[in-house]
């Protein structure tokens, strides 16, 4: 697949994460399996998706157990 056709597919599914937020899980994952397209075809990443792949990769990182270091006991 060309470019032009991943970056055509990855602005679809920017669309549909926007259009359909209950479904953005699946979504996402299909977007993450589009820029490792791009990148398994030595292709480039552009450096607002590169942004955005970082912001998906780090939503939900906090895994030690600090989710309520805020609320009063």
């Amino acid at each position: 697949m060309a470019f032009e056709d991943i970056k055509a597919a990855i602005d679809l599914l920017m669309n549909e994460i926007v259009a359909k937020p209950e479904d953005s899980h699946v979504l996402q994952e299909q977007l993450r399996e589009k820029i490792a397209e791009l990148r398994a075809l030595g292709l480039p990443v552009p450096a607002d998706l590169k942004q955005f792949e970082d912001a998906l990769s780090g939503a939900g990182d906090d895994e030690d157990g600090d989710d309520f270091d805020n609320m009063p006991v």
